[in-house]
């Protein structure tokens, strides 16, 4: 097959395709929004899985470079009450399926293995236009145009190549994490190093808790969760730092210090990320020339499974194109046969497990999940 594949968006899931298909000899250019690769930091740790996103990596021939990025002793586990009690520790003991790495050095690995010129920086796509016979023209902020025969929408909750398929729009699950960072944490911040361990922490509470990981360089990378109307975050000003901080603060009033000083002494200012989701059995018919991945084609609630599936996604998509070399349809239709049960499960887990966080049994209704 010679027939180029056009991928919007370098995340992990984009990448993956587009490595997978150098793998295979397929050529693949992958347009993306942001100016380069070093433009803004990449979010936290994640922990990846056996059964899916090692699986892609492996498709990807870059289990060795995955290896070597992997942050030892990430996978402990604690849980605490509001006051500071641990509940549950579980320390990591080498021998799991699920080792973290931070998203930023993935991302890295996968970029790196592609040849120079696959990903071209700074291409905000600002609309797609059907040509007919499964061609599709895409055009970029800067005025230029592509024209392509096979397009991925690998772009995200609020993808541009979505509406060629499927009218869902993301909509808010009445839940909000707000991003903080502690940096120098065991010199610093001792007693917050110390109650969230070597790995990740979650302290729960029914309708609001506080969740940190242990990243790389002695960082504590912190999501509060609040469930709260969409109208009460947009209410506050998270341009103001201080008082942002403070309003976010006052919802854990009485809660162990080591634990509200994961937000109230952060270095950098609270950022929101209200949680949005696409509907569970989101499906689309089959149209010729275009499909989707990742959070573009089943935007789920954060469950450890985002980046796994993308990069699964990716690898599946990759190797699909690959057996179907002289039938693209054949190669889009054996991906998403797949894609949609998957994605339709694990979507549902995604929600049960964000209402065991922050249902009127927590922390207790994690606790009992993760010790089955």
């Amino acid at each position: 097959m010679t027939t180029p594949v056009t991928i919007i968006g370098a995340g992990l899931g984009g990448l993956t395709l587009a490595r997978v298909l150098h793998v295979h000899g397929i050529p693949a250019t992958v347009y993306e929004a942001e100016p380069s690769a070093e433009a803004r930091t990449q979010g936290g740790r994640l922990d990846i899985h056996a059964h899916n996103g090692q699986l892609a990596l492996e498709a990807a021939g870059l289990t060795t470079e995955f290896r070597a990025i992997i942050h030892e002793g990430g996978e402990a586990t604690r849980a605490l009450d509001q006051h500071g009690k641990v509940l549950l520790d579980e320390p990591d003991n080498g021998n799991g399926a699920r080792p973290e790495v931070l998203r930023g050095d993935l991302r890295r690995i996968l970029v790196d293995s592609l040849p120079t010129g696959t990903v071209r920086w700074g291409k905000k796509l600002t609309g797609v236009a059907a040509l007919g016979d499964g061609r599709h023209e895409l055009t970029f902020t800067d005025g230029s145009t592509v024209s392509t025969e096979l397009l991925v929408g690998a772009d995200g909750a609020w993808s541009k190549v979505r509406p060629l398929l499927s009218d869902a729009m993301p909509e808010y699950v009445g839940t909000t994490f707000i991003e903080t960072y502690l940096h120098d944490a065991d010199e610093r911040h001792s007693a917050a190093a110390e109650a969230v361990g070597d790995g990740a922490m979650f302290a729960l509470a029914p309708g609001k808790g506080i969740a940190a990981h242990r990243e790389a360089g002695n960082i504590l990378h912190t999501y509060v969760q609040l469930k709260c109307p969409a109208e009460w975050i947009a209410g506050i000003d998270f341009t103001d730092a201080a008082a942002a901080t403070a309003r976010v603060a006052a919802e854990f009033d009485g809660w162990a210090p080591e634990l509200t000083a994961l937000i109230t002494d952060g270095e950098t200012a609270p950022v929101p990320r209200t949680i949005h989701t696409l509907p569970n059995r989101h499906r689309w018919d089959r149209v010729p020339g275009v499909t989707l991945l990742g959070d573009a084609a089943h935007l789920m609630p954060p469950s450890g499974e985002g980046a796994n599936l993308a990069m699964l996604d990716g690898a599946e998509l990759g190797q699909a194109i690959a057996a179907h070399a002289d039938d693209l349809e054949a190669a889009l239709t054996a991906y998403e046969e797949a894609m949609f049960p998957r994605s339709e499960s694990e979507a549902a887990d995604a929600h049960e497990l964000l209402a065991l966080c922050l249902d009127d049994r927590a922390p207790h209704s994690l606790i009992d999940f993760l010790t089955g």
